[in-house]
């Protein structure tokens, strides 16, 4: 009986709870609706952009989307096609090939706009790679522009993920309303 009544005590005072401490989670990040605004200027181009980014603009056509938010820079760089369509291209498509060694897999995605002449292809690095889009947009005759995505963190995608989609309509909302001027 003394056995018994031992293995009673000690079950008893085993069924206190532990403080354990907590494993490490991540913010849930939740952004407010898409509300777009149409980004005219000195640029040879114009596009609806999230009025949630702050917009930089700089005399060459080059410019930049940032959301403060969620320490992210959408940059998109200008170029006039002066019979080098063919570099431009070669060089949109090597760039999102850079991050292949930390990419899980580089789907693309192309648009073909042909009432706007607007021609591009979007590239979404999956996996913990310092740029999560790349894309490049065309008219095939004056025009050339290309933008990435970076985030300023430290490359995890699963955490990064909610932005990363969050950007994706935001982007994709870009290509679709861009117009040549």
């Amino acid at each position: 009986m003394k056995p018994f009544f031992l293995f009673g005590i000690f079950l008893f005072l085993s069924c206190t709870p532990e403080v354990q401490p907590k494993p490490w989670g991540y913010l849930r990040l939740e952004y407010p609706s898409s509300t777009y605004e149409r980004l005219e200027g000195s640029a040879p181009f114009s596009f609806e952009h999230n009025s949630f980014s702050n917009v930089k603009l700089f005399h060459s056509g080059n410019s930049q989307l940032i959301y403060p938010e969620m320490k992210a820079t959408l940059y998109l760089n200008y170029n006039g096609i002066k019979n080098n369509l063919d570099s431009l291209l070669n060089d949109a498509y090597k760039l999102p090939y850079k991050h292949i060694s930390k990419a899980e897999a580089i789907p693309e995605k192309v648009f073909i706009n042909p009432t706007k002449r607007v021609f591009g292809t979007l590239f979404s690095v999956v996996g913990n790679a310092a740029s999560q889009y790349q894309f490049f947009l065309t008219d095939s005759s004056k025009h050339f522009l290309v933008g990435s995505v970076y985030f300023y963190a430290r490359p995890n995608y699963d955490s990064l993920l909610p932005a990363v989609k969050y950007l994706e309509k935001d982007i994709i909302h870009l290509i679709q309303t861009l117009e040549w001027e």
